[in-house]
């Protein structure tokens, strides 16, 4: 493993390491700075090799979180915390008693359990081992041993439907996996703002370490469960108004049938 002219290593398929001196400095912050931080145990021990501590992009990673947060007025006791329930599997959700409200479940699917007989009596001859494995790939279906799982009984019999009416199976997949962007986009913009106008103050409040008052934990509960269903009518509405624009204007591209000519009546 060779080193560069900082001192750190670099090598092709391997991951970056730094001497302290160069993460200090790509993390813009000083050596003493980064000591303090090893000392508060804000920041995991280093890859030892004999007296010299190598350090990779993780804990520059680590380091310019601890930054952001400092620079949004949280305390590093809080950030310590915070930082600390990260690692153990824990959000913030946990820290301050809303685990359940942010973490309940947004969907109302059920999964459905097929056979390959049920499967292949679904799709009528779709079920090829190209689409099957766009589907695994996808995450509409999952091998549970000799079974397979849909992930949700709205969408299978909504393939389904499709598939019957002459769409195939491939295109219903591509057109599933185009829907899916589409909807991780809508999910990230909600998220957006419910993170940035109702748990902004919760957030500040979990970095500084103080527990948050039984009345608090109750408003924001009650906030999230008002969220959940106008999200679902924003987005039905805005679709079921862009289907009603986009086949309008297929409409008007469609070509106007020629009339056909009257025959002259005999006098």
């Amino acid at each position: 493993m060779a080193n560069d002219e900082s001192g750190g290593t670099d090598t092709p398929g391997e991951e970056r390491e730094y001497r302290v001196a160069e993460l200090a400095e790509k993390a813009g912050i000083s050596v003493r700075t980064l000591r303090f931080y090893r000392e508060r145990k804000l920041v995991p021990p280093p890859r030892r090799e004999g007296r010299i501590a190598w350090y990779n992009d993780h804990h520059l990673a680590r380091l310019r979180t601890i930054t952001a947060l400092l620079d949004r007025g949280h305390t590093l006791g809080g950030i310590a915390e915070l930082l600390s329930a990260f690692e153990r599997g824990r959000g913030v959700g946990d820290l301050l008693g809303l685990s359940g409200a942010i973490a309940a479940p947004w969907s109302e699917e059920s999964p459905v359990r097929l056979t390959p007989d049920v499967l292949a009596d679904r799709f009528w001859g779709e079920d090829t081992e190209e689409n099957l494995a766009a589907a695994l790939d996808l995450g509409f279906l999952a091998m549970d041993g000799d079974d397979l799982v849909h992930i949700s009984r709205r969408l299978l019999d909504a393939s389904t439907t499709l598939v019957r009416n002459g769409v195939p199976l491939s295109a219903v997949i591509a057109a599933g996996r185009e829907v899916r962007a589409h909807a991780d986009a809508l999910a990230d913009t909600f998220t957006t703002l419910v993170r940035r106008h109702v748990l902004a103050d919760i957030l500040t409040h979990a970095a500084s370490g103080a527990p948050l008052p039984p009345t608090e934990v109750a408003r924001v509960t009650e906030a999230l469960d008002q969220l959940r269903p106008i999200v679902k009518t924003v987005v039905d509405a805005e679709v079921s108004m862009a289907m009603d624009r986009r086949v309008r204007a297929e409409l008007e591209s469609w070509p106007t049938p020629t009339p056909t000519p009257t025959p002259p009546t005999a006098d």
